[in-house]
């Protein structure tokens, strides 16, 4: 059988938990150990401060030794060479090839606990592991490295490898290379099913149409895998499906998160966010306009809308708020974002003081926050207690479709109008009656399409406030030097010009040798496609990150984007045809003992999908869901009364009674205090800051979600009519089309005989329980089937929530 899960029972929802656990115990212990083959000694290889060295000063020894000058103690200083050489005690700190005449050796190896390193009050302990390690790289000479995310960029010679052939893309020898000297064996390639589907719900975060799924089984051209990914990149679930995680990174919702979370105009943001990606705008542009859309030369309305991005942020629009205190909370949430999603820094350290960990100085926090002491927020707080609330400045838009209907119309009427006054001595009585009813009925739809405008928040450039650096973070406290615009000068880059605004910074940011801004994109990028980063340090790529297990891979996609002209398309076509990704996911003994967490990417991830794919597939497999692209934010079924403690003002919930129940994920309504329950169950953020990598749960919450939320069993029992209708007419052979329509195969004897036991078992309680039959097949607003018995189709539901429930439908393997 193809495939890579076989299914066996009815999964368990707490099944795997403790193999999770395990998964990140060896992840920890991998890491921690600088990626050390499997040597407990430390002089295995030649160490690397930034692979080796680093993360362990950083983790122990940079909090009291470290950038942060303010809290620096004995003015020593572990991060950088040129403190080495100081004396304390009669010994250098660091004494090259020497660790026993080292003052560092001696004190972290001294049983004397007034002497020993770090202190026993501080709460951090040096392992066995990390003292010989430390004292390994000060005998192979202490030399210390500028922190790798901090270096430009750069093209590496490919390596050479035991199998060029293998490799499809030229990058995929790099992580040849690592097997290699690993000595370990990659998986095989996947099945042509599993690849299918793969793709499908990496793209376009729908599962995939098993007549697609036949056809590229049957198709024997040598380029079908490219022209199958070539069709899922032009599709337009393409931008839904990228547009998930980038509303993750710029926190987008659809309320104002603080006090009584009510709703602001946001949604246009997100429409512009999945047609950027389907238009395949290059990633520079998409930053400059989201960051400063307003202040383009001759802007357009969708580069306005972009800088939406500026004012999503969480706010207040409570009666008593200090204006200057939250002037100062609005500035920090966007230095924070904007180091979270360009940087990939953590600079919420540095709004009170010097980073501990990085050379980010709280200067630097405040000169990024200069950039945005144009943005007009003073209008924000006179929005009021109302839902949705105003936070000028908003504009009206109309979506792009509507505008295209709308300009055809104004074409058409000019047209008429021209007729009637130009050609009114020709006409006839019934043409220029004919004329006036066309006139009449194009004036009354222009009408109609104006009316769907939506309202969406705007940046406007007004005179820049002051800014000054507030001493621990104290927005009361003036008494700090003034901030301009500038940027962190270890940062260097060949942009050339004296920053003014956020124009500048955005252009600093997509500088093509900027050393942040790229790095941190494809390496994001990868991880959608892989599970893991480069880096696996998604959200921080600075001392307290991990060190990327493949630095020359990261480095050589992040010069080939650029190269590119910032290409996202082409960024994920280059991911998706390499040989790496096309491996399958089930791991060798050999890979599970020797690299458990995949970092070295010696086979594919299998992964839950995020909540709002698990949704999109059961509505996509029942034949519910609504394909429209863009549009206001749907409302799904939701518990009554979960509203309940939501106030100022109070509000009720009213889930929509049409089509737009049926949207995709990606446009569910977003509140921030009251996240749609389903989407908590399955680990999606509130969306309060920047959110890199979901976390995944494995709960009986999720479980019952899928078994009792209204969307699941309404989906359920719409797949169970489709089911009755073109399944067949016997048990087993319904299941097989069951089974194909969700996972793209056919079900092995075990699996078929588990699901026709199912339904046997629960035709036989229907039959005795028919009220509680009418009422399954009622739930939800779709129709019901008349035609239909009830019985049988309530026990093809029950069966259809089975498969809902199945590891297989809620993975990407």
């Amino acid at each position: 059988m193809s495939g890579e899960f076989r299914f066996s029972r009815i999964p368990n929802p707490m099944r795997r938990c403790a193999r999770r656990v395990a998964l990140f115990t060896a992840t920890a212990t991998f890491l921690a150990a600088g990626a050390l083959a499997h040597d407990n000694v430390a002089s295995a290889r030649r160490l690397a401060y930034n692979r080796d060295v680093r993360p362990i000063l950083s983790d122990k020894c940079f909090s009291c030794h470290g950038p942060d000058s303010a809290h620096r103690q004995a003015d020593l200083r572990l991060d950088r060479a040129e403190d080495e050489g100081q004396v304390r005690g009669g010994h250098s700190v660091i004494e090259p090839g020497k660790p026993e005449e080292s003052e560092l050796w001696q004190r972290i190896t001294s049983r004397d606990e007034s002497e020993r390193m770090p202190p026993p009050d501080s709460g951090k302990e040096l392992s066995a592991e990390e003292i010989a390690i430390l004292e390994e790289w000060i005998r192979q000479g202490a030399v210390y490295e500028p922190h790798w995310a901090y270096q430009a960029f750069r093209n590496h010679s490919l390596p050479e490898v035991s199998d060029r052939e293998w490799c499809r893309e030229p990058w995929d020898r790099f992580l040849m290379a690592r097997w290699d000297d690993e000595q370990v064996e990659h998986a095989p390639e996947a099945d042509r099913r599993t690849l299918a589907r793969r793709l499908y719900l990496d793209l376009t975060g729908l599962p995939a149409p098993i007549d697609d799924v036949e056809a590229f089984v049957a198709d024997e051209r040598p380029d079908a895998y490219e022209r199958l990914v070539d069709k899922l990149l032009a599709s337009p679930h393409f931008g839904e499906r990228m547009a998930v995680y980038w509303l993750d990174l710029v926190r987008y919702a659809d309320t104002v998160g603080y006090h009584g979370d009510q709703e602001h105009a946001a949604s246009p943001y997100r429409d512009y966010v999945i047609q950027a990606f389907n238009d395949n705008k290059p990633f520079d542009q998409f930053t400059r306009e989201q960051l400063a859309g307003d202040l383009l030369p001759n802007r357009t309305e969708e580069q306005w809308v972009a800088s939406c991005y500026n004012r999503i942020l969480q706010t207040s629009h409570e009666g008593g708020v200090q204006i200057k205190e939250y002037l100062a909370k609005y500035l920090a949430d966007r230095v924070r974002n904007l180091g979270s999603v360009w940087l990939g820094s953590t600079l919420a350290c540095a709004e009170c003081h010097n980073h501990k960990y990085d050379p980010f100085t709280q200067q630097d926090f405040y000169n990024f926050g200069a950039f945005f002491a144009d943005v007009e927020d003073l209008m924000t707080f006179r929005g009021g207690d109302t839902s949705p609330t105003k936070r000028e400045p908003e504009i009206e838009v109309l979506d792009r479709p509507v505008r295209w209907e709308l300009q055809e119309i104004e074409n058409r009427l000019q047209e008429v109008s021209t007729r009637i006054t130009s050609d009114s001595e020709s006409l006839t009585e019934q043409e220029r009656n004919e004329l006036l009813a066309e006139q009449k009925r194009l004036e009354a739809c222009r009408e109609v399409l104006r009316r769907t405008a939506r309202r969406v928040m705007v940046t406007v450039s007004v005179e820049p406030r002051t800014i000054r650096v507030l001493p621990r973070g104290d927005w009361m406290d003036d008494s700090g030097p003034i901030a301009q615009p500038a940027f962190p000068e270890f940062l260097r880059c060949s942009f050339d010009r004296p920053p003014r605004n956020r124009l500048d910074l955005a252009d600093w940011l997509t500088t093509p040798d900027h050393p942040l801004t790229a790095r941190v994109f494809v390496n994001r990028i990868w991880a959608l496609f892989f599970g893991e980063g480069l880096c696996p340090s998604l959200d921080d790529v600075g001392g307290q990150g991990l060190w990327p297990v493949h630095p020359e891979l990261l480095d050589q996609l992040a010069v080939q984007f650029v190269e590119d002209g910032w290409d996202v398309k082409l960024l994920v076509r280059r991911i998706v045809l390499s040989s790496a990704y096309r491996q399958q996911s089930v791991a060798s003994a050999q890979l599970q003992e020797r690299d458990p967490a995949n970092l070295w990417f010696a086979r594919q991830t299998a992964r839950r999908l995020p909540a709002e794919f698990i949704r999109d597939s059961a509505l996509a497999v029942s034949g519910l869901l609504n394909r429209r692209i863009g549009g206001p934010p749907a409302r799904p079924y939701q518990p009554e009364g979960y509203y309940a403690l939501l106030n100022f003002p109070k509000r009720t919930y009213r889930p929509d009674r049409d089509a737009n129940q049926y949207r995709r994920g990606v446009y569910m309504h977003w509140q921030r205090q009251f996240l749609h329950p389903m989407l908590k169950a399955f680990d999606a953020p509130q969306r309060e800051e920047c959110v890199a990598k979901r976390p995944v749960s494995n709960t009986p919450l999720a479980a019952l979600t899928l078994l009792n939320d209204p969307t699941f069993v309404e989906a359920a029992r719409v797949f169970a009519e489709r089911i009755v209708r073109l399944g067949g007419a016997s048990p087993g052979g319904r299941v097989t089309w069951a089974w194909r329509e969700a996972l793209g195969r056919s079900p092995s004897e075990e699996e078929r005989a588990v699901l026709v036991a199912l339904f046997q078992e629960n035709l036989a309680r229907y039959r005795e329980q028919r009220d509680a039959a009418g009422r399954l097949v009622r739930v939800g607003l779709a129709p019901v089937a008349t035609d239909l018995d009830a019985v049988e189709l309530a026990a093809w539901t029950q069966v259809a929530r089975a498969i809902f429930n199945l590891h297989e439908f809620l993975q990407r393997n």
